[in-house]
């Protein structure tokens, strides 16, 4: 049967989440900040429930990168990946590429940006949230859902529809992940460092 591994990325690969790591390091602090700062009322309903978590990161996506040439954020994801290898987590990195190694179809089922995630693993198919890009601009909306709890099924399913010809294994460390490993036919629910 064929076995595929499916890992989230932010927390499970990474040691923290990078959408704040990202717009720091694309935008400078005191434009990350400030943008951080008009946006703190939307976090507060997001952290409330009371907001929707992709709907927020939509918004504040938007702020920093809307109108951007694909080329240039392009860049900046290239850069972040080279500059930032630190905030990979080497015990999970580790059973990805021994999954590899073994022939297995490995997957980053993330909620985090496809254009920042791929450059860190480019040998890996990445199911991450997507965005819109029109003339060769960001737009500021995203193409997919935010990748994120059922979504991430979602995704897989689109990939892999037949269930039953493949075994699963997942990797996720937060909320965001329960429905994957629930999904799966073997779980693992990665603890913080």
């Amino acid at each position: 049967m064929k076995q595929v591994f499916a890992f989230d990325f932010d927390g499970t690969l990474t040691t923290r989440d990078t959408l704040i790591a990202f717009i720091r390091d694309a935008c400078g602090t005191p434009r990350f900040l400030f943008g951080f700062l008009l946006h703190a009322p939307l976090l507060v309903l997001m952290k409330l429930k009371l907001y929707s978590n992709g709907k927020t990161k939509q918004r504040i996506f938007s702020w920093f990168f809307k109108g951007m040439p694909l080329e240039t954020f392009d860049a900046l994801c290239q850069d972040f990946a080279h500059a930032h290898r630190h905030l990979l987590r080497s015990d999970t990195v580790r059973l990805l590429e021994q999954a590899l190694a073994e022939g297995s179809e490995v997957l980053i089922v993330s909620a985090s940006i496809d254009n920042w995630v791929q450059p860190f693993f480019p040998s890996v198919t990445v199911l991450g949230t997507q965005i819109e890009v029109i003339g060769g601009r960001l737009t500021g909306r995203f193409l997919t859902p935010n990748c994120y709890g059922q979504a991430k099924v979602r995704r897989i399913l689109a990939l892999h529809p037949d269930r039953y010809s493949y075994h699963l294994t997942a990797y996720g460390d937060s909320r965001g992940d329960r429905e994957l490993l629930a999904f799966a036919d073997e779980a693992h629910m990665v603890r913080n460092l």
